[in-house]
């Protein structure tokens, strides 16, 4: 079953990868985690600018419970530290989007984002090198042209595979506020890039221009009472794009409207239920994330507490929705006091949109599967990573009595967080990134 996963699949611990150290340098803490179209290469970004590529290697004909192991493929400095001198502010390197281009030649193309500047990158390999140069000697220095008696063919020779990333664009000075969200477009010529105010459209050609397609900053800062949270484009028309709000709405934008979309085509929103009015409603109806599904039908939001399954086709109310971690309505206090409720949670789809994947606290990460309506709570720790360790499913004690094996509320560690995972777009393959580690998990083949 291509990408299903749900309760009848048994995960188990595949690879994890990153510093067992228990302090943790900032510049390591991953930030952003995403496979290429094929699921062949896996991407993160961290906090120092850093982008790593892992490759899956091919499987092992004689062993096929074991499934290609993924390796580090290609490792780049991405993005430096900058300094804004109008503004007197500092740029941190830090990779806040990958997204990655389908592959039409033998190199690999991905957009990475820092919070103003986005480049795209080129990946390719070499296994030759050219020789026999007539007027440059083997280390690269030039030689005298008059001591030059004989031409020679220069030849290509084979050598050590070396995979080379190199910057082919760097589309920058088009965001005020810093960049949430980029998305390539299902034409492949354009994407997205969002900040909290704006979100504009690129050319992947061109560098020196983007157009505004929406912005919603008021004349007056004072009377801004929304900023833009995330933007994805429709998986399969172009014209399409969705963004959500910090008050919890989506729109959805159809760009043969006008060209600036900022009257949105629909505006998906959930009526609040008084009886879980409080101080915090606001903050935890932000949504986090919203991520299409892959047949373009049905989309999801993430905010604090929930995640929501919603069809294109009704704004009223969503189709389904999954309670992520109700247990924690009654610590938004202490998550308030220690910022924790400002945390903003990634979601992800399997490879035909059976099952959604989101974190949570303590290391922990959620399932819903839709068909069978079952959910299952797992944990990303090294207790649990020895090879082929089944994971045990985990359940949260909200309060009153607590049951064996259950985890009190209160004991869970909340510097402890799943905000990235990644599904493989046709495997039982799931990335999911702790602080500073990557774990792979994959379902147990009998």
């Amino acid at each position: 079953m291509a990408g299903g996963g749900g309760n009848d699949v048994q995960w188990c611990f595949s690879q994890v990868k990153g510093a067992i150290d228990d302090d943790v340098a900032e510049a390591d803490i991953i930030s952003t985690v995403e496979f290429n179209h094929s699921g062949e290469l896996l991407a993160t970004g961290d906090k120092g600018g850093r982008v790593v590529i892992f490759q899956q290697e091919p499987e092992n004909k004689s062993q096929p419970q074991c499934r290609g192991e993924y390796n580090v493929y290609s490792t780049f400095q991405s993005h430096e530290p900058e300094f804004d001198y109008l503004k007197s502010l500092e740029i941190e390197e830090k990779i806040n989007k990958i997204r990655w281009l389908p592959q039409k030649n033998a190199a690999q193309f991905l957009l990475s984002t820092n919070d103003k500047t986005i480049k795209l990158w080129k990946i390719s390999e070499r296994d030759k090198r050219p020789e026999g140069y007539n007027l440059k000697e083997e280390d690269g220095r030039y030689r005298d042209p008059t001591t030059v008696t004989t031409l020679r063919v220069p030849v290509f020779r084979p050598m050590d595979l070396m995979v080379e990333a190199s910057p082919r664009r760097v589309f920058a000075n088009a965001h005020t506020y810093h960049i949430n969200s980029i998305s390539v477009n299902s034409d492949y010529e354009t994407y997205l890039s969002a900040d909290d105010l704006r979100v504009n459209l690129w050319h992947l050609e061109i560098t020196d221009r983007s157009f505004n397609i929406v912005d919603i900053k008021p004349a007056n800062m004072e009377e801004l009472t929304e900023v833009i949270t995330a933007a994805e484009f429709h998986p399969n028309q172009c014209n399409t794009f969705v963004y959500s709000s910090s008050k919890g709405t989506i729109r959805l934008c159809d760009m043969r409207a006008s060209a600036l979309c900022d009257k949105h085509s629909k505006l998906f929103e959930e009526p609040e239920d008084p009886s879980n009015r409080s101080f915090f409603s606001e903050i935890i109806s932000s949504i986090s994330d919203v991520k299409f599904s892959h047949n373009g039908r049905y989309m999801m939001t993430r905010d604090y507490l929930s995640v929501k399954i919603w069809d294109l086709n009704m704004e009223s109310r969503p189709v389904e929705t999954y309670q992520v971690g109700e247990y924690l309505r009654s610590k938004l206090c202490s998550l308030y006091e220690n910022d924790c409720i400002f945390d903003k949670f990634e979601c992800c789809w399997n490879g035909n949109d059976s099952v959604v994947m989101t974190g949570s606290y303590n290391n922990f990460f959620r399932m819903f599967d839709r068909g069978q309506k079952k959910d299952v709570t797992l944990e990303a720790s090294r207790e649990s990573s020895k090879p082929r360790a089944v994971l045990k499913p985990r359940k949260v004690c909200g309060g009153g009595k607590r049951k064996k094996d259950e985890i009190s509320v209160d004991s869970l560690d909340f510097n402890k967080k799943i905000l990235h995972t990644a599904w493989h777009p046709q495997e039982n393959i799931i990335a999911v990134a702790t602080t500073n580690n990557l774990y792979i998990f994959q379902d147990k083949l009998n």
